[in-house]
């Protein structure tokens, strides 16, 4: 068992629960994002037991964080909205060159990159300005038509998990079931997780399937479309300039980010 991804699970499960901030993201940070496509695609195969020592340790320490932080992300979400929020920038900012560099986008780059990355950049921006559809109280029982809509939230939020750059937090949002999946994290309400986890997993194997594929055929696209989502992302959860009263502690936050970016962009899987 690889127990140092329980760290880093509990590093993707935290970020999966903000809005606008992808587990993929720091996958990627990591260094291990490509091994967690292949592990999830062999995971559900004959070559199961290859890949059970690394994703068990991680799956564990993603159940954690959610469990434990989903409170403590809706209070500073709720009471320090900002400062929360341009500590986020700076983590995504802050993986950029990191991606550039893994990509050598310096000497594979053609225009056509570059334009796809623009592009892919603006589609992702434009999300800033979708107004979610949330309730205004979360869902805490079952029926069948709820059931059936929470485990499809659940499976497109999963497909968003795992791409850099755009957050399964923020589908949920837009779908309506954010404070619903937070909620019921928070206070275990074990039919609303089992639903929306089924529709999670169910995403998983789906979608990772696809994005290894396409990431070993195309790598430079691939690189290209990720690090456009990730620019665009900074569009989606920019909170606004911060007042006079706390912009400093905002640049704080902001600088704190970028430095926990570069740090982790250092570690090797």
């Amino acid at each position: 068992m690889e127990w140092k991804n329980l760290f880093r699970g509990m590093l993707m499960g935290v970020t999966d629960l903000i809005p606008g901030v992808s587990g993929g993201t720091v996958a990627f940070l990591l260094g291990i994002y490509d091994r967690l496509l292949e592990s999830i695609s062999g995971f559900f195969s004959r070559n199961w037991k290859k890949h059970i020592g690394f994703l068990l340790p991680l799956a564990i320490g993603i159940c954690i964080a959610l469990l434990l932080f989903s409170s403590l992300i809706n209070y500073l979400l709720d009471e320090h909205f900002k400062e929360t929020q341009f500590f986020f920038l700076g983590l995504i900012i802050g993986v950029v060159p990191f991606l550039m560099k893994q990509g050598n986008v310096r000497e594979n780059f053609r225009k056509h990159h570059f334009v796809w990355m623009i592009i892919f950049a603006a589609l992702l921006a434009s999300l800033a300005f979708v107004k979610p559809a949330e309730n205004s109280e979360p869902i805490t029982t079952l029926t069948i038509t709820i059931a059936i809509g929470l485990f499809l939230s659940g499976w497109l939020a999963s497909m968003a998990m795992l791409l850099p750059g755009i957050s399964g937090s923020f589908v949920l949002l837009v779908l309506g079931v954010y404070r619903t999946a937070t909620n019921a994290l928070a206070s275990l309400n074990l039919p609303i997780i089992l639903v929306i986890g089924a529709g999670v997993i169910v995403g998983f194997i789906v979608s990772s399937k696809g994005i290894r594929y396409i990431l070993h055929r195309y790598p430079m696209m691939t690189y290209a479309a990720i690090i456009g989502l990730i620019i665009g992302s900074v569009a989606v959860i920019f909170p606004g300039m911060p007042t006079r009263e706390n912009v400093i502690v905002c640049v704080i936050t902001f600088v704190l980010g970028l430095m926990v970016s570069t740090s982790f962009s250092k570690i090797q899987p």
